[in-house]
């Protein structure tokens, strides 16, 4: 079955969410009142993330009732229409904590052909990258597309962090002539797709991390699958790229 374009209304809905939900993180943003807490797993949570996953959650169940929704603080709902809103409220709480202005919001839509919908929206910065399935990846500057670098060697390959890479990895890359920089989270990924960085690696993420970067990077001339080479969210890790230098990187990224 052919995957036919998502409507433009559909998309306008979600980069306008996220827009508004972005602009309620900036309450905390380098808040002397800020507080931090840890969930389960370590990792920081603020009233923030809470804040803007309340909102989108309330505002997508006003628009599109039907949908079910996948958000990285609050239990899954179910729905009826065979469509999911997968979120991220924050992107990048450490950076939010930190007081570090790359941090994003993510909001993607899923139906039965895939992602249909991906935006990154990144507060701090004013700047905004979404795409629809068969309309296109744009900013506010108009079209997004990937850089045209062919290779490797000089190639800006970002990550969020290199604690969960084998050493061996980051020195084949480095052999490689691969430029390794950890502008990451969503923001790498933005970089990616409107041509400021030629790749993007996560080894371990969740698909609430990435859900909206299969069509962004599509819509934009590139590639994103997991590192197995699969184009899919749920595969517990995230690779973007130009697409020109996507066999290359999964080849050294897999490499045993």
């Amino acid at each position: 079955m052919t995957a036919t374009p998502i409507d433009q209304a559909t998309l306008d809905t979600a980069v306008a969410l996220l827009r508004e939900a972005g602009e309620r993180t900036l309450r905390w943003f380098r808040s002397i009142d800020l507080q931090v807490e840890r969930k389960g797993d370590g990792t920081p949570v603020t009233a923030a993330d809470r804040d803007a996953e309340r909102f989108l959650r309330e505002r997508l169940a006003e628009a599109f009732p039907e949908d079910a929704v996948l958000g990285e603080e609050e239990p899954p709902t179910t729905g009826t229409s065979g469509r999911r809103w997968i979120l991220d409220p924050i992107d990048g709480t450490k950076a939010f904590t930190c007081g570090v202005p790359l941090y994003s919001n993510l909001l993607a839509l899923e139906d039965e052909h895939g992602v249909a919908v991906g935006v990154v929206n990144l507060p701090a910065l004013g700047e905004t990258v979404w795409a629809g399935r068969g309309l296109g990846c744009w900013t506010e500057r108009g079209p997004a597309r990937v850089s045209d670098h062919p290779g490797l060697s000089g190639a800006y390959v970002m990550s969020s962090s290199f604690s969960h890479w084998p050493p061996d990895t980051v020195r084949r890359l480095d052999a490689a002539g691969a430029v390794l920089r950890t502008w990451g989270d969503g923001y790498g990924y933005a970089l990616v797709a409107t041509g400021r960085a030629a790749a993007m690696v996560d080894p371990v993420v969740a698909p609430y991390d990435v859900g909206p970067m299969p069509v962004l990077l599509a819509e934009a001339g590139g590639r994103f699958t997991d590192l197995t080479g699969e184009v899919t969210i749920e595969g517990g890790s995230g690779v973007a790229t130009n697409g020109h230098l996507h066999g290359a990187l999964l080849e050294v990224l897999q490499h045993r």
